[in-house]
């Protein structure tokens, strides 16, 4: 049996052969070599998810002749099967393109190192095989061959003495032996763990320093940046070679001596040195880069990866959203105004209010309301359906003005539910992240977490907003289901917004509903309308109900209704906003739920209604029975209709009011209209294409900036 150390001249020559290997690439005839089969074609890989696995199996594997003994324990912890499966999720179709590959290079790898100690031609070879990938990919894909074959080896050893099939593989392998040599054998594992570190280090120093933005590169670094690439060849190439001397020392360990030859153990050793000097001369050039912008780039990737990956409750990726600088109490209890920490959320369905200061108070007013009802519900804290936790979003490089301080004091002073501290605990990569995952751009939005962090929708805003408590857990398959059982009707379209309109709607009496901001268009509108029902006999109720986004001018609108006593108005002009944004909302839910198709009914009936909206000028108006029955038109056009009251009277009397003055509208149709339909949302989240809501023909397409500040 050979002895475990060598003689000191077979030191020696072993010393000297590698240091010529490495002199040569040194001399630039290896990087020649390594260089030659650089190909690639030009694809792009992220290949992070696929090193936080290798990271993870590397370091679940035994790692020391200590841990040796323990390894029948190591394989069964809850924590760590879960901390395994998180990646999984987010490289799927990764493994679909590289897993026969990985596969090819692990047998290459075991093949060679039980054959030859030709290591050289061997890392040579692999780098053939990952020809076409960029650099940082071909190292971890390497790096990930190697993992399968380490991972098999100690899987095996830590499993054989619990697992019976285990226990059968093992001993084909002779894996047992080792454990009967852990003390003799502890300094080899300690130098396999310190190299594997080195590999692995060297493999996020290369991950990290391709996704450098090229902004962030100036020019007192490009010429740095530029000598830190020319060592990335000969790193990837001592990696790999690393990994052939490691797995020569595995593969040797489970053969029948069960030694491990002193070339191997002091290559491995001065193999590690090389890397240590690479990965110091990479990491000196690479952190020229300002270590806020290294820290905003890790920051954003592990909240893509923490939303990606499978989790046990939603702590972690709260705490990741709420609390990136680690206070331990980020979070206002809206009903006392104590500080809280992360924790009181906890396994629970969490949306988070994601907005700026310029939140609207008619936003805050109606939310609290639905958020109070689901109070009311339940009997404790524990029973709530949810909590809502207001995250508010501000560009955290600006300090904060005094004027914004206050209205951020103002607005958490306003709301019972969960509030962020303040908004500087939403660091750069927070704020990135919510703009660019989630779409945040101005007007509030509403993401559903569940228990486990899984975003469940997006943005459930519009349901709150058509539906409230109802659409709860405010899922898309939720919205989805509640669609397909609601229709259009007055009691959709007003929702206990008013009691006066719900009672004319149980009653069945005549109702106008009519819109505008034209007063003297209003005092026409409802002196016809008056005039018109005294001579058809009948009851009739009218409201006003304003117009989108009120301002000002809408206000005056209800006063002066109220004092001339021309119709009855909506209660206030939260009540208006509240009607029209949830008209707004069915289109926003429609679209988001890709169904805003001008064949179905409702989003016919809502384009209608918003077309009228949007226009300038006189008003418009609803006529409705009951629930069911109801026609409307622009204001000229009800204003003819109620001057042709000879026209359509006698249609009455067969066909009821409604009917009667639908018919009209289909009989008489407008000669000219002019509609503009104002959607709202982004330019690259509007459809394609509109079609006009009377004569069908294709609307033409504009931009429309507003600003108003009445």
């Amino acid at each position: 049996m050979e002895s475990i150390l060598e003689p000191a001249t077979k030191m020696q020559q072993s010393d000297r052969g590698i240091r010529l290997s490495f002199s040569a690439s040194n001399d630039g005839l290896m990087l020649k070599q390594i260089q030659a089969v650089h190909v690639p074609d030009g694809r792009a890989i992220d290949v992070r998810p696929l090193l936080h696995i290798v990271e993870d199996i590397l370091s679940f594997a035994a790692p020391s002749g200590d841990a040796i003994v323990e390894t029948g324990k190591q394989a069964t912890g809850t924590e760590a099967f879960q901390h395994q499966t998180n990646y999984q999720t987010n490289i799927t179709d990764m493994l679909e393109t590289l897993s026969f590959l990985i596969d090819r290079i692990s047998i290459e790898m075991a093949r060679k190192c039980s054959e030859t100690r030709e290591e050289h031609a061997t890392t040579m070879s692999i780098l053939s095989m990952v020809s076409n990938y960029p650099w940082d990919a071909k190292l971890v894909i390497a790096l990930s061959a190697f993992a399968v074959n380490y991972g098999e080896f100690w899987l095996l050893a830590q499993c054989y003495t619990s697992n019976q099939l285990a226990k059968n593989l093992a001993i084909l392998k002779q894996v047992p032996g080792i454990l009967q040599h852990s003390t003799m054998l502890k300094s080899r594992f300690d130098t396999i763990k310190d190299l594997i570190t080195a590999m692995l280090d060297i493999a996020k120093c290369l991950v990290e320093f391709k996704e450098i933005p090229s902004n962030y590169v100036t020019e007192d670094v490009a010429a740095a940046v530029s000598a830190a690439m020319d060592h990335i060849p000969v790193a990837i190439y001592w990696t790999i070679r690393s990994m052939l001397a490691t797995a020569s020392q595995f593969t040797g360990l489970s053969g029948s001596e069960n030694e491990l030859s002193s070339h191997n153990l002091y290559a491995v050793s001065f193999i590690l040195g090389i890397l240590g000097a690479i990965k110091l001369s990479t990491q000196a050039q690479r952190h020229e880069q300002p270590s806020n912008e290294r820290k905003f780039i890790e920051a954003y990737q592990n909240l893509q990866f923490l939303f990606n990956a499978a989790q046990i409750d939603n702590i972690k990726v709260l705490k990741a959203l709420i609390n990136p600088k680690d206070d331990p109490l980020p979070l206002v209890d809206g009903a006392n105004k104590k500080r809280v920490s992360v924790d009181v959320l906890r396994k629970r369905n969490v949306l988070l209010l994601i907005s700026d200061l310029d939140i609207l108070q008619d936003e805050v007013v109606i939310l609290q309301q639905i958020y109070e009802e689901s109070r009311r519900k339940s009997n404790s804290l524990d029973q709530n359906p949810y909590e809502l936790v207001w995250l508010p979003v501000l560009d955290s490089s600006v300090s904060l003005s005094k004027i914004k301080q206050r209205t951020f004091e103002n607005l958490t002073a306003t709301m019972t539910w969960f509030t962020l501290r303040h908004p500087s605990l939403l660091n750069r990569a927070v704020f990135k992240f919510i703009k660019e995952e989630w779409g945040f751009e101005q007007k509030p939005i509403v993401v559903v977490l569940d228990p486990q962090g899984r975003v469940t929708c997006s943005n459930a805003i519009h349901m709150m907003w058509i539906w409230g408590n109802l659409a709860f857990p405010f899922t898309i398959a939720k919205e989805d289901a509640l669609w397909k059982v609601e229709t259009l009707t007055l009691d959709f379209l007003v929702d206990g917004i008013d009691p006066v309109i719900l009672k004319c709607i149980s009653e069945e009496r005549f109702i106008f509903l009519y819109g505008g901001e034209d007063i003297e268009w209003i005092r026409n509108f409802t002196h016809t309308v008056k005039t018109a029902a005294r001579a058809c006999g009948i009851a009739m109720e009218m409201v006003y109900v304003g117009k989108r986004n009120p301002k000002e001018n809408i206000r005056r609108n209800m006063a002066i209704i109220n004092e001339e006593k021309l119709s009855h108005c909506l209660p206030d002009i939260t009540a208006i906003w509240y009607f029209w944004i949830r008209i707004e909302s069915m289109w926003n839910s429609k679209h988001q739920l890709g169904k805003a198709d001008e064949k179905d009914p409702i989003t016919q009936e809502i384009m209608t209604l918003l077309s009228y909206d949007g226009g300038e000028g006189y008003g418009w108006a609803l006529l409705g029975k009951g629930s069911t029955e109801f026609t409307k038109a622009r204001g000229t056009t009800f204003l003819t209709c109620l001057s042709d009251y000879n026209l359509w009277a006698e249609d009455v009397q067969t066909k009821g009011l409604v009917s009667a003055i639908h018919d009209y509208f289909l009989q008489n149709p407008t000669p000219h209209h002019c509609n503009r339909l104002v959607l709202p949302g982004t330019a690259d989240r509007l459809p394609e294409m509109v079609t006009c809501s009377e004569c069908r023909r294709t609307m033409e397409r504009y931009i429309l900036y507003h600003c108003c500040d009445e």
